[in-house]
């Protein structure tokens, strides 16, 4: 067997231990609505050696990294032979993102990366960044994995290595291991991003939730989070878009917002995690929000509760990025558990335990934004003149 450097030894020492370590429920957080834990639950130090580290001392004498990664966050999740799996954005030095497959019993801790990082096929058009992939099991059996595609835009001005198009690329697999690349996402817009799939039919049709964008970054006429219906994924064309949940002044998602993951099916209505952007001094903020759709017509709003439902917070305020909090990959275990995982400033990922009943009761219970300070004052006021009746009866 060929020895190992000393400096691989002590660093496969110290990762097995992290991979080991146990993760708890955060003390510091308490508000009904989910728990926080202690650990983030994937990081760059979860990368395997194998994927930063040419092992060999012959031809890496000075144990050094050669492809450094730097962060790795946004993840698609899914619950596959009793085991919850997630496809996470892992993005190297470079900036270049790729997708890795990891797996843990519990969905809390001790998560390892499974086989090789994951090498999509290519289009005829190949992408220069891939990113953010939600994982949807639909209706029809298979498991779609619908993702950023981002390409330099052929139209810019020479010198400008800045410009972007952003569109959704779609591939499906049975397993998690064989990955069948299907054409892009097709839409009226020029641009999307947080393209997500809806995981039943809707009148025979593949539904589609959208963020049309007239640019890379601005939103444009774009106006929010839209819903689509294609008669195919191969490919899958949605030929007119409508706005589901529409942006709004001087709220969570005033600048942008977009869905998260697929919604997940409860009595009340589809259940919806998604996020909002506005400004701020330090720049963009990203927190999560939840809505409630119609059982038969998930186009159809039901209620949107009053501002965010989470955000970074403690250690996680601070990355690559400050204050964002992003959601693609929820999942809902047969006892009720809801698992959340949420990615913070674009660095690490995280998770939130929380359970249907808890974000029905949300969703359904939490007043709803009346968009004015005035009335948000009055609504205030309000529970606190009836929590004063309540303790002094």
């Amino acid at each position: 067997m060929n020895k190992l450097h000393p400096a691989t030894t002590r660093r496969l020492a110290a990762q097995a231990a992290l991979l080991d370590r146990p993760n708890a429920p955060d003390p510091r957080w308490d508000n009904g609505w989910f728990e926080r834990f202690v650990h983030p639950v994937l990081t760059k130090d979860h990368v395997p050696l194998s994927w930063r580290y040419d092992l060999n001392p012959a031809t890496n004498p000075l144990a050094m990294e050669r492809l450094g990664v730097n962060a790795v966050f946004n993840s698609g999740a899914i619950e596959l032979d009793g085991a919850v799996h997630l496809v996470a954005r892992v993005e190297g030095n470079d900036r270049k993102s790729f997708f890795g497959l990891a797996r843990s019993e519990n969905g809390i801790d001790r998560f390892r990366f499974v086989g090789g990082p994951i090498v999509l096929p290519e289009t005829a058009d190949p992408d220069i960044n891939v990113y953010d992939m939600r994982l949807v099991r639909h209706e029809d059996g298979w498991i779609y994995g619908l993702f950023c595609t981002e390409r330099k835009d052929p139209s810019a001005p020479p010198g400008d290595t800045s410009s972007a198009t952003a569109q959704c690329g779609v591939v499906r697999t049975r397993d998690l291991a064989t990955w069948e690349r299907l054409p892009d996402f097709r839409s009226p817009s020029p641009q999307q991003r947080n393209v997500v799939l809806h995981p039943e039919f809707i009148h025979g049709q593949y539904g589609f939730y959208t963020r049309p964008q007239d640019g890379f970054i601005d939103t444009g006429k774009g106006g929010g989070i839209g819903w689509g219906l294609s008669a195919s994924m191969k490919p899958a064309e949605v030929k007119e878009e409508t706005i589901i949940h529409p942006r709004a002044y001087h709220t969570v998602y005033e600048v942008k917002n977009g869905q998260g993951p697929a919604p997940v099916k409860t009595p009340a209505g589809w259940l919806h995690l998604a996020h909002g952007v506005r400004a701020c001094a330090s720049g963009l903020r990203y927190v999560l929000y939840v809505f409630l759709t119609d059982l038969a017509d998930p186009s159809k709003l039901l209620r949107v509760p009053s501002g965010f439902f989470l955000a970074a917070d403690f250690q996680e305020r601070v990355g690559d990025l400050v204050n964002v909090a992003f959601c693609n990959g929820v999942v809902a275990r047969a006892d009720g558990t809801v698992l959340i995982y949420y990615a913070s400033c674009d660095t690490t990922l995280h998770v939130a335990r929380t359970s249907l009943d808890q974000l029905v009761d949300y969703a359904l219970n939490t007043p709803e934004d009346p968009l004015r300070t005035g009335l948000c004052a009055a609504q205030r006021h309000s529970l606190w003149q009836r929590n004063e009746a309540f303790a002094g009866a």
